[in-house]
């Protein structure tokens, strides 16, 4: 057996020397052109000199006050500053020209006379406020764009002439919503003379003689509410003292007949449309 290795290892040894001969060149791979080509364009990038960073310019901004070289750019500018004012008076316009101060006092009052506490909450008996608001001032609204908005975006009124018409339609209603006792209550604070007609009426005396007259309106029918709870609150005292429960609140117990009563009278029904048929308005009854 280990002869035959040597032997073996001898035949080895014999074939490396005959493949190592000398007349025998030892050729090495190609390497394929497009890799070359490649190590090229690389050592070419590696000696060229860097770039210079491209610095960016800061755009310029030029605020300057001028007066228009164009009437169009004198109306486009007005039109954004009596837009960008309405949207700030947005809502003390709705408190105090609409009906919105009525009918969120008004249901204010229902949920005190019902003793819910904090049901319905106040985020949505503003937003129902808000709704009835629009629809009852839609008119008033439509009125006031069609004759006076509209006619200075096209460009047929001046801006002075354009906000008497629109301010007309909200102050004709203000005024035929309004009690002439509180009407005549700021005529006598500025010694005015009375007026003749309602066109003679300025909106400043119109303003808080609308607000006075909605609030006390309201107040009248926050008491109408309260007259059926109070009595469902009194009958149920009686009993509860009839049967010796003292100690038993009786607004605790009155309190799921008065949702009970609401609810089978149909209250908001009868209390929406009551409430929506109480403002009154004669478009273009000057």
């Amino acid at each position: 057996m280990f002869c035959n290795l040597l032997r073996a290892s001898t035949l080895l040894l014999l074939l490396g020397a005959v493949l190592a001969a000398p007349g025998d060149p030892i050729t090495t791979p190609q390497v394929p052109q497009p890799v070359q080509q490649i190590q090229q364009e690389a050592q070419t990038r590696r000696q060229a000199p860097p770039l210079a960073p491209i610095r960016p310019t800061p755009p310029s901004v030029n605020l300057t006050i001028g007066a228009p070289t164009d009437p169009g750019d004198l109306v486009t500018l007005l039109n954004i500053v009596v837009v960008l004012t309405l949207l700030v008076l947005a809502p003390s316009l709705i408190l105090v020209m609409t009906s919105f101060a009525r009918i969120v006092i008004v249901f204010s009052f229902l949920r005190t006379a019902m003793g819910t506490q904090q049901s319905p909450p106040t985020q949505l008996i503003v937003s129902l406020a808000m709704v009835l608001t629009f629809f009852i001032m839609e008119p008033v609204a439509k009125q006031s764009y069609e004759q006076g908005i509209r006619p200075y975006l096209d460009r047929q009124i001046s801006y002075d002439v354009a906000f008497e018409i629109a301010a007309k339609p909200f102050k004709e209603f203000m005024i035929y919503n309004t009690r002439e006792k509180d009407i005549g209550l700021f005529y006598r604070i500025r010694n005015m003379e009375s007026p003749q007609t309602v066109d003679d009426i300025p909106i400043l005396i119109a303003l808080p003689a609308f607000m006075i007259s909605e609030i006390k309106t309201a107040f009248q029918i926050g008491f109408l509410l309260y007259l059926p709870f109070l009595a469902v609150d009194m009958v149920i005292s009686s009993i509860l003292m009839a049967m010796g429960m003292m100690m038993l609140p009786p607004v605790m117990i009155s309190l799921p007949f008065k949702i009970l009563v609401f609810v089978m009278v149909d209250g908001f029904n009868l209390l929406t449309g009551n409430l929506v048929a109480s403002f009154k308005y004669a478009p273009g009854a000057g």
